[in-house]
């Protein structure tokens, strides 16, 4: 029976899992009955994601208890290396029959490297070597230094996901990494076909900053992050029907597809499918938390509503300047804390594991 989510999918638009427990992965659980029922096609995971399955989650326990003495912060890699790995085994049927497609699971590297591109780099390469999956995303924030980072490891032939974009400059800085990389992929004989790539626009996180600057009240409230996000849309129409990357696709390149991350609404008073609903568009991809995935199922409406919207996204935008926004630097501040969130995070989880650990 289709429902919004098999719906988004008619439409273009993959939906994702913004989750991973040890317990969704288990016979007969939650994940495997969202992908036999074609309602999401990939997941997403980062340090926030892990350190609350650790801290919630009795699956890990026997795992847990062979890693005793282990160095905690090796114990934690282990703990998702193992779910990553068992993600991509599960998606493995979906990514082979849609030949490349879909069935993505993604896995962050140490968010405190985010500002270094040889340790970016060098960690990439150690996951993508350790967990050997064709389905594997390894996720690279999307700051400066990480743009050299991305053109690197998709001339390596990794896939890569790249998260923390809140700009639409960066973003295009971005794509063009990412074209980058292809051509270096392309010059030395590798194959592009099988080369895949998001970049991770962050959503609800712009709408709490910005609303809290504009006060209660005003008329322009949660309308940042679409507006935002629509932008980039069409940025990323524009780049990918450029004849920049018509020369890659004819050697089977794919397109390098928005994400709309952090999609849950944080104000209540919001609808808590308003991030589905608004960003719903072709060649996209959205990854929900379980509460928004099932509210989505529940009562979201689906359309497009992407296309042909950048130009009146922009107007928007350029009409929070007049009251008062500096969005540049509201960007700019978002970066800077999404890093340090997942850093907080990483180490969260690290000190839940070495609680488990010690010997």
């Amino acid at each position: 029976m289709a429902n919004a989510l098999t719906a988004l999918h008619e439409l273009g638009q993959s939906v994702w899992l913004d989750s991973i427990r040890r317990s969704y992965l288990e016979p007969g659980g939650y994940l495997p009955g969202l992908v036999e029922a074609g309602e999401i096609s990939g997941l997403t995971s980062n340090p926030t994601i892990f350190d609350k399955a650790l801290s919630a989650d009795a699956s890990y326990g026997p795992q847990l208890a062979e890693l005793v003495g282990a160095d905690p912060r090796d114990a934690l890699w282990d703990l998702m290396k193992a779910d990553v790995r068992a993600a991509c085994d599960l998606f493995l049927p979906l990514y082979t029959a849609t030949e490349g497609a879909r069935g993505f699971v993604s896995i962050e590297v140490d968010p405190s490297k985010a500002f270094d591109t040889e340790e970016t780099v060098a960690e990439a390469l150690v996951l993508a070597r350790e967990l050997d999956r064709p389905n594997l995303m390894v996720k690279v924030p999307g700051t400066e230094p990480g743009l050299g980072a991305i053109t690197r490891l998709l001339a390596e032939g990794i896939n890569v996901n790249v998260t923390l974009l809140f700009s639409v400059a960066r973003y295009e800085s971005v794509a063009q990494a990412y074209l980058e990389g292809l051509r270096r992929r392309a010059v030395a004989g590798g194959d592009l076909s099988q080369l895949a790539s998001v970049a991770s626009f962050f959503v609800s996180r712009v709408d709490t900053k910005v609303d809290a600057l504009l006060g209660d009240g005003h008329p322009r409230l949660a309308t940042a992050a679409v507006a935002n996000a629509r932008v980039a849309y069409g940025a990323f129409g524009r780049i990918f029907s450029g004849p920049d990357f018509a020369a890659l696709a004819q050697h089977g390149a794919r397109v390098q597809r928005p994400l709309w991350a952090s999609t849950s609404t944080k104000n209540p008073a919001y609808s808590d499918v308003l991030y589905v609903e608004e960003l719903a568009g072709p060649d996209t991809v959205n990854t929900m938390p379980e509460a928004t995935l099932e509210a989505a199922r529940d009562h979201a409406t689906v359309e497009d509503r992407l296309s042909g919207t950048a130009e009146e996204a922009r107007a928007q935008l350029d009409r929070l300047a007049e009251d008062g926004v500096d969005f540049d630097q509201v960007t700019k501040e978002l970066e800077t804390e999404g890093v340090e969130a997942f850093v907080a995070s990483f180490n969260a989880a690290v000190a839940t594991v070495a609680e488990h650990v010690a010997s």
